[in-house]
Order: structure tokens, then sequence, then C-alpha cells
């Protein structure tokens, strides 16, 4: 990376595994004016680590955005950790925006969560009443294995109905964990968040729910999305890479496969700031790495 032109850094999470969370820039185009680690363990929400960063364009100081990066807990049964993992990331990156000057914001990453769940509702709405939630189920994650998705005709969101049942699955613990106060049952976060693949149209082959690629994970235990590149007021998203379809997925038996190295595929957005009347100016990011002939099955996945 270094030898192409690009700084970057790099935050391994905590406990025994050896995965974290990495952030790659083009040292000629932007200048790192702050830079923040976090470790969720510090705060009680398991080993799981996020990044936020704050950049200036090198041809314009009065041009910079903030962008955070974040892997949420995989655990589909603990949707409280992955609430307070996405609040407590939202909160920084709302103190380090103000800080540098009301800085626009993009936070991307593995939110393991699918755009039918109560979880994408909280980031893209900025609250969440939790006890109309099943915490097992905040996340989305159960209704994706494989067979159930290709077993569907149409997509359906689950029924959210406030049940005596549900307030009973919530202990003070979790519901502090979530909220950030036992007493409390709305969840918040900061910020004005919108989807860049949402945004932008694409692709009916390749597009559901909301407007989110049909499926950016792949493996035994899911097919669906999780990954999102989310953005604030201040820059907008003027195109995407759009992902590939179902029976190309379908066709490689999975991810990784040959030509895809991860469980994951990449987004990629190009984003410009917006101006006082409303049109965009100077391309300021493009996410990720393009990746769609993702080529014949590969036995040797693992």
């Amino acid at each position: 990376m270094v030898k192409a032109g690009y700084a970057g850094s790099y935050k391994r999470r905590t406990g025994d595994a050896a995965d974290g969370c990495a952030m790659f820039w083009k040292a000629d185009k932007f200048r790192l004016l702050e830079g923040e680690s976090i470790q969720f363990k510090d705060i009680g929400l398991r080993d799981n680590v996020a990044q936020l960063s704050v950049f200036e364009m090198c041809e314009s100081d009065s041009r910079r955005m903030l962008v955070g990066n974040i892997h949420v807990l995989y655990n589909p049964n603990r949707g409280e950790v992955k609430l307070g993992q996405i609040r407590f990331l939202s909160s920084r990156a709302q103190y380090l925006s103000e800080k540098w000057g009301n800085t626009p914001v993009v936070l991307a990453g593995d939110f393991n969560s699918t755009p039918q769940s109560g979880i994408y509702k909280f980031l893209s709405s900025s609250e969440l009443n939790i006890m109309l939630y099943d915490r097992k189920e905040l996340s989305g994650q159960k209704r994706c294995r494989p067979a159930q998705v290709l077993g569907e005709n149409k997509e359906t969101v689950g029924p959210i109905v406030a049940l005596d049942g549900l307030f009973k699955c919530w202990t003070d613990e979790e519901v502090k964990l979530a909220t950030g106060d036992s007493e409390r049952h709305l969840a918040v976060h900061p910020l004005k968040l919108n989807s860049s693949y949402a945004t932008i149209n694409g692709s009916t082959s390749t597009r559901g729910f909301n407007g989110e690629p049909l499926a950016t994970s792949y493996h035994s235990k899911f097919l669906g999305t999780v990954d999102y590149l989310w953005y604030s007021d201040g820059i907008v998203p003027t195109r995407v890479l759009d992902t590939v379809s179902i029976s190309d997925l379908l066709r490689a038996g999975g991810l990784p496969c040959k030509k895809v190295g991860s469980d994951h595929l990449a987004l990629v957005s190009e984003f410009s700031f917006s101006v006082t009347n409303n049109e965009p100016t100077d391309i300021v990011a493009a996410a990720a790495s393009p990746i769609v002939d993702i080529g014949e099955p590969n036995n040797q996945r693992s």
C-alpha cells in the first residue's frame, strides 16, 4: 500500500483474535488531522474495535471529512451489544465532527445487521424503542440463512409487535448496554445518516429492501447484506459500484471463492461535498475496491 502511495492505520481487536480494522488514504490527496481508535472492551462491549479519522484535502484546507470504520459484533443473539457499539461510535464521531468545525461524516463497515432489522432502523432514524424488539432478533441475521432466503419468493419484514414477553427478555444490564441507561428504553445516536447505496439507484438484479444490495456476504450460515456506507449532511454520494446478483453468488458456491478472498463483497462509493445551493462539488472519497467478476466455485474455500 505504501508503494501505491497510501498511508494507513490499523487497530487490532482485543482478545485472542488477530483481525481488526484498517483504513488507508492517498497520502498526496489527504492529510490526517486526528485519529482515534476505539476498544469496545474498555466500556464493557466485547473485543470489537473501531476507528475514526479526520482528514483534510491537501489541495484545500477548507475541505475536511471524518471517516469511521467498524466491525460490529457478529453474535446474532447480542442485539444490545451491537446497539451499544454503534451508539458509542456515533457519539464519538459527533464529538470529533464538532471539534473540527462540523465536518461531514462517513461511517463504513460490517454492521452485522440486515436492512430489515431494528438496528438498521436505529442507524437510519437515529433512535429505536428497544422494547418493541426481542434483543435476539434485533440484527435480522437469523432470517437470512441461505435456505430461508432462497426459499422465499419475496422479501418480508418481521412483525414488530409490543408484547409483554418482549419486556421480559431485556434485563436492566442489557438495557443499559443498548441505551446507556437502564431506565431508558429509547436508544438514540446524534448523527443524521443516510446510506449511499439506498440513495443511488441500482439494478433490480442486485438491489433489494430499502435499495440496499441484495447481498454483501454469503457463507454457510448467512446470505444477505450487513455492510453499509453511511454518510451525514455536508456530503452526497455521486455514484456507487453495484454488487453482484444472487445468481452470480450461487454460481460461485459461496464466499470466499477463487476470485474473492473474503466472505464479504467490497462496497464502493464516491462522495462530493455539498455547497449552499445544493450543487455538489469536488469528489472527495472512494471507499473499498471494485470486485465484480467472482468467477467459478472454489472448493478450497474455508
